[in-house]
Parts: C-alpha cells; structure tokens; sequence
C-alpha cells in the first residue's frame, strides 16, 4: 500500500510564505498549514491578524502548536524527496540504460544484455529464471568493450598464452591449444600477485621513507654544522682582523713617530747650523774690513792671532724611505704570529663548542665487571683487586674489566670527560648495547664489535681500536679526555681538554641501536695503575 506522503503532489508540502517544504508544520483556525517561524514572524511585522491565503481575520492571535501527524508525514515526503535526488545520475556516474527523462544511477550491470540497470529496471533479473542466469557486475561504462570484437559473445575466459580476455568460440577457434582459465581464477591469481606486490611495494616505500627522513636529517645536521662552522669562522676571522687593524695602527704610529723624531732633530740642527753661519758670516766680515787696512799698528792690535774657525759635529740626520726600511717586514711576521695562534685557537673554539652538549654521565653497576668497585656518587672506578661475589647477569661484564654508563648517546650530540691523572693503562668510549660482555677468544674490541675506544698502554702509548689499529703520537699526555658523540654523523671524537687539542676521530661510524658510554680502568699493576678513572663532567 503506497504510503500517505506519496499520494501527495510536491506542492501540497511546501509553506505558501517561503515556498520551501515545511518546518514544523502548524495548522491555524481556518485550517491551512504553515511553518510556525514564517506565520509567526508574518503576524509579528503586520497589524492585522489575518491567514495570508484565505485572508479570514482573527480578533486576537490564535494560539499555534505543531501539527505532530502532519509533521511526520512532512518527514516522510523530505526522506522519500532525499532518497530520490540521491538515486538520479550525476556526472561520473553510470546511467540506467532503461530509465527515460530523467535517468537514475544504475544499481549493476548485465555484459550478457550489455545494459545497465537501476534497482527498479533490474526486477526481471532477479525474477525471471533465464535472467537469472546472467551474472550482474558493478556498474560500468562502454559495456561494449566487455564482448567479442569477433564473435559477439560475453568476454568469459583469459588466454594465459596470449594474455588476453576471450570469449567460448574463441577457445574453440583462435585459442584451441592455448592455456586458457576463467575471468575468476586469473582475476584471483593476480589480485594474489598484486598482493604481494603491494606488500613489497609498501615495504620499499618505508625503506625510501627512511631514506628520505635519513637525508633531511643529514641535511639538518649539515645545516648545523655550517652554522656553527660560520660563527667559529666569524670569531677567528674577527680576532684576525682586530690583529691586522691593531698592527696597521702600531705600524702607521710607529712610522709617524719616528718622522715626528726625525723632523724635531733636524729643525734643532737647522737652528745650530744657522747660528753658526751667522756667527762666521760677522767674523769674515770683520776680517773682510781689516784686509783692506793699511794700519799695521791697528790690524796687529785688533786680531792679536788668526785661525780658521772649528766646525762643530752634528748627528747625521735622515727623513728619507730607509728610515722606515724593515718595519712593514716586521708587521707582516707579527701577523703571520698571530694567524698561527688563532690556527691553533680553532681547536680551543670547537671544543668550547662541543662542551655545550655536555650530559651528567654517572656509571652502572649492574654492568661493571665483579672486580671494579664503583663509587657511591657513581662518578669513579678503579679496579679492587678482589671479585665481588655479584649475580653474572647478561648486562654484567666478566671478560674485559670495563662498565658501561648508565646515559643512552643514542640521539644528536652528547659529550663528557674522565679524568684519566695518575694512571698507565686505561680505555675510554663509547659501546653498543649489544656488545658480547662475556669470554671471548678476540682479544681487541673493534667498531665492528660495538667498541670505538681510546686506549693507554705502558704508560706512554696511545691508539684507537680502528682496523688496522692507529699509535697515535700526541704532544703531551692527556690529564683529561673529553668524549664527544654525534649519533646522527657517526661520529666519536676524542679531546685533550687540558691542552684543549684534539687527539682523534672515528667518522662514518655505523651505530646499531642503543649507545653508552664505555670505560675501563684495567688492573692495577702493583699498585702503578691504582688510579681511579674519574667522570668529571
């Protein structure tokens, strides 16, 4: 039975005041319907209470409530409105071939009819027993392409030697020897295919996607790196040109100084020399006037003797170019002075630098060896020439006299220091998580095992656990090693924080997993290895 809402036409269900369909439908004492917020809002602008279509009058405003039964069917006609607007085709959808006017989307498609149905056109195709027969699709477009170019039958089957889709006759024909299958299991063995190629696909897009953060984090970094290779760059070149400026002003001072000195003394000299002239100018004037007397009496009396006047010595006095001859010279090694000195500032600069990433390391006792005795605060080992009866855990060492921080270096940059005073023998670093901490045949620990160390040996040499192993030679020995990481880089290096010198560098290292500081103070050799290593920083 068909329901009350569609016995209605579209027009019986709209609001005469806004002329869309009803909200909250009320009825009034003459009888027509309107939405309570229009009839409302229409007696509030007018002075006469009237209906707007019958235009019946009312003495006062008449009380309104909605109309609940109308209001219901209203709700039926919008959801059967709803329903049909969502049901008619629209751009990119597939049409039902049988609908005319206006056309609904279509519900499935038949390859055998080649037409496309809606759910009202597609009755007969559950209905009638040889319809039945035709299996429906998801609706598609150019149903044509789904059949036999050449025998204007349904595409069925897919040619395995040909890899192609063909229909019955074809197999009978043109594919007779070929390997042929249904549409479903080909379609099953590859949806298996595409399946695992997803699963390989995905698994690839996970290693680019690591790769790609990988590089913008190496990019990060490198940004980093430049920065802070620019402001140390900035304070060295800064420092440099203070000295070029300080020696350009000590050199033109100088220059002007000494041309000041020799000015002074040359204009003393022209005052004594000009003295003098005037001095033996009046005496030969004097004797000029007394040669050309014919008095003997007079000339004896007046110039009882005669002499030549005695030149007095002056200091040799130059204003030339060799005045200044060697002092740019001079400048010009002094500044080669002060370049090598700020050359070796620039290690100063970077260890300065990296000590802002300086993190409290404090040691674990649950990894150190039995014979190491820890102190309280964490901060010192020394070996204790007896084995402590403790639990050999997996994290425990038991074959290298070594233990681990408690810190984990596995992100950015971490740095710290040992005092290492006192002592022959002795290794400092950084360690894998997994390294093998029990017996082992290997005597040397290596990067490849987990270890990327400085060692001590005999007192006075050095080296580094690279393959081949390095013998460092340093200038002096180190008081206090400062350690610094960089997990992102790969990189570990190694400080003299004293002599703030850098000792060495492992690059390109290949982190796996978690890191942790490394130290291990070796035995005490009667007493000449007592020392303690010392976490002080």
């Amino acid at each position: 039975m068909a329901s009350c809402s569609s016995l209605l036409s579209e027009d019986q269900f709209q609001c005469s005041i806004c002329l869309d369909v009803f909200t909250e439908p009320v009825t009034i004492p003459c009888g027509h319907n309107y939405c309570k917020a229009c009839i409302t809002r229409h007696w509030d602008n007018n002075d006469v209470c009237q209906c707007p279509l019958c235009q019946k009058n009312f003495v006062r405003k008449p009380d309104i409530f909605v109309n609940t039964m109308f209001r219901d069917v209203v709700e039926k006609f919008r959801m059967n409105v709803r329903v049909k607007y969502e049901s008619h085709s629209k751009p990119g959808d597939v049409s039902c071939d049988v609908c005319t006017g206006r056309k609904l989307k279509a519900k499935k498609s038949c390859p055998v009819c080649q037409t496309s149905y809606c759910e009202t056109h597609l009755e007969p195709h559950q209905r009638v027993a040889a319809l039945k027969k035709h299996k429906l699709i998801d609706p598609v477009e150019n149903l044509e392409d789904r059949m036999c170019q050449k025998h204007e039958r349904p595409l069925e089957l897919f040619c395995r030697t040909d890899q192609t889709c063909v229909c019955l006759m074809c197999v009978t024909t043109d594919h007779q020897t070929h390997d042929t299958v249904s549409l479903e299991e080909e379609y099953s063995k590859r949806k298996a295919t595409m399946h695992e190629i997803l699963v390989e696909m995905n698994t690839m897009i996970q290693i680019r996607s690591r790769e790609v953060e990988k590089i913008k984090r190496s990019v990060e970094t490198s940004k980093r790196d430049a920065l802070e290779e620019i402001s140390d760059s900035i304070e060295v070149f800064t420092a440099l040109v203070r000295a070029i400026e300080k020696s350009r002003a000590e050199l033109i001072e100088m220059i002007e100084e000494k041309q000041k000195a020799a000015e002074k003394q040359a204009d003393e000299s022209i005052k004594d020399l000009e003295q003098e002239i005037t001095e033996l100018k009046r005496r030969s004037t004097e004797l000029n006037k007394f040669s050309h007397s014919d008095d003997h009496l007079h000339l004896l009396q007046s110039i009882p003797s005669l002499s030549t006047p005695q030149m007095k010595d002056y200091p040799e006095v130059s204003v030339d170019g060799d005045l200044y001859k060697g002092a740019l010279g001079r400048t010009i090694s002094q500044l080669k002075d002060a370049l090598n000195k700020e050359m070796e500032n620039i290690p100063i600069v970077k260890l300065k630098r990296i000590q802002q990433y300086a993190v409290a390391v404090t040691l674990d006792p649950d990894t150190a060896h039995p014979k190491l005795c820890l102190s309280e605060d964490g901060k010192q080992v020394t070996h204790a020439d007896l084995w402590n009866n403790l639990p050999d855990s997996p994290e425990r060492f038991n074959r290298t006299l070594g233990v681990l921080g408690m810190q984990d270096l596995s992100a950015g940059r971490s740095y710290y220091e040992v005092e290492v005073k006192g002592k022959i023998i002795w290794d400092l670093g950084v360690a894998s998580k997994s390294i093998n901490r029990k017996w082992t045949v290997r005597l040397v620990d290596r990067p490849e095992d987990g270890y990327w160390t400085l060692s001590l040996r005999n007192g006075n040499e050095y080296t580094v656990n690279a393959a081949p192993g390095v013998l460092l030679s340093l200038r002096q020995k180190p008081q206090k090693v400062g350690v610094f990481v960089d997990y992102e880089r790969g990189l570990v290096s190694f400080y003299d924080v004293e002599a703030r010198s850098h000792i060495y560098s492992y690059t390109g290292c290949t982190f796996k997993g978690k890191l942790y500081p490394y130290f291990s103070p070796s035995s005490n050799h009667g007493g000449k290895n007592a020392a303690p290593l010392i976490i002080s920083l």
